[in-house]
């Protein structure tokens, strides 16, 4: 059962690594969301504005950003944000992509809706 269970949420992991690097698809118990390529649910913040990343310092400890590896490439909806400290991260439909901190295995979505200003990202 255990190993059916794997496959089946291995199965629902639908690449758009053409697109983004590693920003995939998978399914919560919310419904369909990004994630990275371990099957974390990805995260926006309504306080980041188009090109500027308001989630920083501690915040960003908390909500560790979708970062680029060097030489990624913008594509369709995906695009990249240069972080103040000078990292590319990636976003979605203009908003960078965040993970959360509390959120321990593929599947969970913890912080959708944290402080009414933290959403899972969906396709």
């Amino acid at each position: 059962m255990t190993m059916r269970i794997l496959v089946l949420s291995a199965a629902l992991l639908v690449p758009l690594a053409a697109q983004a690097g590693s920003v995939m698809q998978g399914t919560t118990a919310k419904g369909p969301v990004l994630t990275d390529e371990k099957g974390m649910t990805l995260y926006t913040f309504d306080k980041d504005e188009a090109g500027k990343i308001a989630c920083v310092d501690a915040c960003a400890q908390n909500w560790p950003p979708l970062l680029a590896d060097k030489g990624a490439k913008a594509m369709g909806e995906y695009s990249l944000v240069k972080r103040p400290d000078g990292a590319m991260q990636w976003a979605y439909r203009g908003k960078p992509l965040y993970l959360w901190s509390k959120d321990m295995k593929p599947g969970d979505i913890s912080g959708d809706g944290f402080k009414d200003i933290w959403h899972a990202a969906r396709p």
